[in-house]
């Protein structure tokens, strides 16, 4: 049976002692098999049932491998409308088991003490865009100084945002920047109670339906102001139970694998459009890009250079306060396995650092 839980913000529970030092979790000597395997997901997401879009992730839900490849035991999947700080707290709480979830809140919990691992790359080159009503007369970056701006703040569109302003000659200080999530935002754009707002490709839609105005994305530059998001996976968790963290890597491959494909291309739009966000905005999105590209799961050295850069900036601009060293938290072990397994070492290019020149590896 498939287990389906929105969750509307943040859990409430205790707070995040582990990431404090406050609380400690003794060893199991035994592990025992899980009743159910939890999977989140750092978007509050759409549609009946519930999933989301713009990851190979929401292919391995449509088709329901996880629960083909479990069988008697139950798989839970937990959107959460809080995005990336959210799932941070649940995974700390060890109320789910594996997260899809973006680079900076990734780097964020490290940071604080969250001992995870990056398992894949579950959706790469992710688009920011800058929104605005649909009469302003913001045409570009440095029209936003002193502009009343929203950031979904914590997610990987931040650093993001934050990055194009420094690009530009501003910073997010020079901005009456407001935190508001996908849904508020979007609002209060059509409302005109914002200036403007950064984020993703849900934006589209209003766009199209003449509400908005997007003067401005990252569509077609320099890949790296885009986002990244992974599987990634509580240590304790790969630890104790390897061999059900092979099989949940092995589907995620499957579905990365399906939606690389351009033969697929209308029918994984399809699948992400049944999110909630119309086919339309998937359309525009991808536009020009080769899905094997987006769906890569590979980590290379693009991927990884991405998160330190991350991480770099995060420390830089106060987001984090101890550094991290992303090399510690990448385990592609059952990545490596999954392709072997599945013939697919050849399959996708690996990419330099920037993002542009493929690597002379073939593999992650």
């Amino acid at each position: 049976m498939l287990g389906t839980f929105l969750v509307r913000g943040i859990l409430r529970t205790f707070p995040l002692l582990i990431s404090l030092g406050l609380v400690t979790v003794a060893p199991s000597f035994a592990a025992e098999t899980p009743n159910a395997i939890r999977i989140g997901v750092a978007t509050a997401g759409g549609g009946d049932p519930i999933t989301w879009g713009g990851s190979p992730g929401s292919v391995v839900r449509e088709n329901k491998w996880l629960e083909s490849a479990f069988g008697d035991t139950e798989v839970q999947w937990f959107f959460f409308k809080g995005a990336g700080p959210a799932v941070n707290e649940a995974l700390s709480n060890k109320q789910i088991d594996f997260a899809y979830l973006g680079d900076l809140p990734t780097i964020i919990g490290v940071s604080n003490g969250l001992n995870t691992k990056v398992l894949l790359a579950s959706g790469q080159r992710t688009n920011l865009y800058l929104a605005t009503p649909k009469n302003s007369d913001i045409t570009n970056i440095q029209d936003l100084k002193d502009r009343k701006v929203a950031i979904f703040k914590g997610t990987n569109g931040h650093l993001v945002a934050n990055n194009l302003l420094l690009d530009n000659g501003i910073t997010e200080r020079d901005l009456r920047s407001i935190n508001l999530d996908t849904g508020s935002a979007q609002a209060a754009l059509v409302s005109g109670s914002i200036d403007a707002a950064f984020g993703g490709f849900e934006y589209i839609r209003l766009l199209n339906d003449g509400l908005i105005a997007v003067p401005y994305s990252t569509h077609g530059k320099d890949p790296k102001f885009t986002r990244q998001t992974s599987l990634v996976g509580r240590a304790d968790f790969i630890t104790d139970h390897p061999d059900l963290t092979q099989k949940v890597v092995n589907e995620f491959v499957r579905a990365s694998h399906w939606a690389s494909q351009e033969e697929n291309r209308d029918a994984l739009l399809r699948i992400w459009a049944k999110s909630g966000t119309p086919y339309e905005s998937f359309v525009v999105e991808f536009e020009g890009t080769p899905l094997a590209q987006r769906n890569s799961p590979l980590l290379d050295e693009f991927f990884r250079t991405r998160y330190q850069v991350v991480a770099d900036n995060a420390k830089d601009l106060q987001f984090i306060r101890r550094p991290v060293n992303v090399e510690q938290i990448f385990d592609d072990r059952f990545l490596q396995q999954a392709l072997q397994e599945q013939k697919l070492t050849d399959f996708w290019v690996a990419y330099d650092a920037d993002g542009v020149t493929p690597s002379a590896k073939s593999t992650p």
